[in-house]
Order: structure tokens, then C-alpha cells, then sequence
């Protein structure tokens, strides 16, 4: 299971991009922090998720 925003999903051996394929997420627009470290988004498709892994996505919301 990985943890991801407070939601356990079973997700384990799936890459970050292939997790990002499920969501509606814009990846213009969001970072993500793995196990207390940010992912490069040139490694999303590299960086495969593991068991016990906690994701926080963060959308970023323009204003002004």
C-alpha cells in the first residue's frame, strides 16, 4: 500500500506517471513529495512507487 494524501492505495510497483494517469490532476501545476523528498518531475517515470511509500501532492492554485 501506498499512502498518498491521507488515502491508502495499492499501488505499489506502479510508477509515479502511471499513478498520475489515473487523476484529473494538471502536472503543470502540482509537485509531489515522496517519503519527505520532492520528485523531479523528470523522474516520474522512472521513480517506482514501493510499499510503505507516503505521497503528498500538491496542487499549485494561481490568484492574485
Amino acid at each position: 500500500m501506498v499512502k498518498i494524501n491521507g488515502e491508502n492505495l495499492d499501488i505499489a510497483g506502479k510508477t509515479v506517471t502511471q499513478y498520475l494517469e489515473t487523476t484529473t490532476y494538471n502536472l503543470q501545476r502540482i509537485a509531489i513529495e515522496r517519503n519527505g523528498d520532492i520528485v523531479p518531475k523528470t523522474q516520474y517515470s522512472e521513480t517506482i512507487l514501493e510499499d510503505g511509500d507516503v505521497l503528498e501532492v500538491v496542487s499549485f492554485v494561481g490568484g492574485g
